[in-house]
């Protein structure tokens, strides 16, 4: 199989949970564990810091590589989704894993996958770490996949912990209060490793402080260290709190050199140095056409919170969901005086068109459907004016087809 071929079976035989769902996520780590067994435990051949959270964790793994590549090391980056291109998931300094390799991987291990069952996330948690140790990376950042406790991600043992915040996002499979997704996130923390919260929340500080103290794992609040004000190329304002989670848990490596300056220049160059997409991105001006890929209640309402910021004549906003989302909730957040522009994205997890519009007329959201998320996109930027906004969002993979 080449690339293209290669790339449409692993979506098409194993199931993928950003595409399909509950019905993807396992929740358990034993086959994650026989695989890199059968790899040759490659995870426990680089260094690694450990990312969960139910927002920013994304903004904060690209951060934190940007800022160790700065210092002149060589640094692996796992991620997930991806926006366009699979091999976005797995890069080494900003570099995405050549086509030759993942086609080269599945194919030997082909017989292995098929036996075996494997999910599509421990498939590729799998091929990120092989390519990682075959590489030999200073250090990878490891983001979390989904929950923490029980993701494919959790068998390494990192340098650092770090946890951006906790919400309500993914009840189905992590709990429907905040204290119950807490324990699934903190389920990362491992025993005398510093993990570092870069969101304190009255919900979760007890928790995390008595599992800290259980594992006896030195617990770092970001909020109460020093930590000045640092520029970044990521914008919006809700990346400063992502910033200071960051930086304590730079200062918590022990076995590498990080200066100030490496800080400050890793910073201003996120998107330079890892090419990270979809966070308040900026597609063009005149009309300003903004997208992000925040998708549940804390994310959607940071961004809202910024689009009121700017000045602009009129807001007109391409919007669509997957359909595992309460998106009555969802909708309440938006404002009413904006002209909306529903679609569906081309996922089968993307929700019903005719579903998200009456939703929309319940919230007295004045707007119509479009059939593709780029048709929205198209009429939303003819209705604008040269001084209105238009922005894309409510889902990653809305985003995906317009970046």
């Amino acid at each position: 199989m080449n690339y293209k071929e290669t790339v449409q079976w692993m979506f098409a035989q194993l199931p993928m949970y950003q595409q399909k769902g509950v019905s993807a996520f396992s929740g358990k780590l034993e086959t994650i564990q026989a695989f890199v067994n059968q790899l040759g435990n490659p995870h426990r051949k680089f260094k690694s810091i450990h990312v969960a959270g139910t927002n920013g964790k994304g903004s904060s793994s690209h951060m934190l590589a940007s800022i160790l590549m700065e210092a002149g090391y060589k640094v692996g980056l796992y991620t997930s989704p991806h926006l366009k291109d699979f091999r976005e998931r797995i890069k080494i300094n900003g570099k995405k894993v050549k086509k030759a390799f993942v086609t080269d991987f599945i194919a030997e291990h082909y017989g292995y996958f098929e036996n075996h069952n494997l999910s599509f996330f421990e498939m590729t948690v799998g091929m990120a770490f092989h390519y990682f140790a075959k590489e030999n990376v200073d250090i990878a950042i490891i983001e979390v996949g989904l929950g923490g406790r029980l993701d494919s991600t959790n068998i390494v043992t990192p340098e650092v912990a770090l946890i951006t915040n906790i919400g309500m996002d993914h009840q189905q499979l992590l709990g429907n209060t905040i204290e119950k997704i807490a324990l699934e996130k903190a389920g990362i923390i491992k025993r005398g490793v510093p993990v570092v919260i870069s969101e304190r929340q009255k919900e979760t500080t007890l928790l995390f402080q008595l599992i800290a103290n259980q594992l006896k794992s030195e617990l770092v609040f970001s909020d109460g260290q020093d930590i000045p004000t640092y520029e970044t190329d990521l914008l919006g304002v809700y990346q400063e709190r992502n910033v200071k989670g960051v930086v304590s848990c730079i200062r918590q490596l022990t076995h590498f050199e990080v200066s100030e300056k490496h800080i400050k220049n890793g910073l201003k160059k996120v998107v330079k140095n890892t090419g990270l997409l979809g966070r308040w991105q900026l597609l063009s001006e005149k009309p300003m056409v903004i997208c992000d890929t925040a998708h549940n209640k804390e994310g959607l309402l940071l961004v809202l919170e910024q689009l009121q910021t700017i000045k602009a004549k009129n807001l007109h906003v391409v919007l669509g969901f997957a359909n595992d989302k309460n998106v009555d909730k969802l909708l309440s957040l938006f404002p009413k005086k904006a002209t909306y522009y529903f679609v569906k994205p081309n996922v089968p997890r993307g929700m019903d068109l005719d579903e998200l519009l009456l939703v929309g007329r319940l919230h007295k959201l004045k707007g119509v459907g479009y059939a593709s998320v780029a048709k929205g996109l198209e009429a939303a930027k003819a209705n604008a004016k040269k001084s209105d906004v238009v922005f894309v969002g409510g889902s990653t993979f809305v985003v995906a087809e317009v970046v």
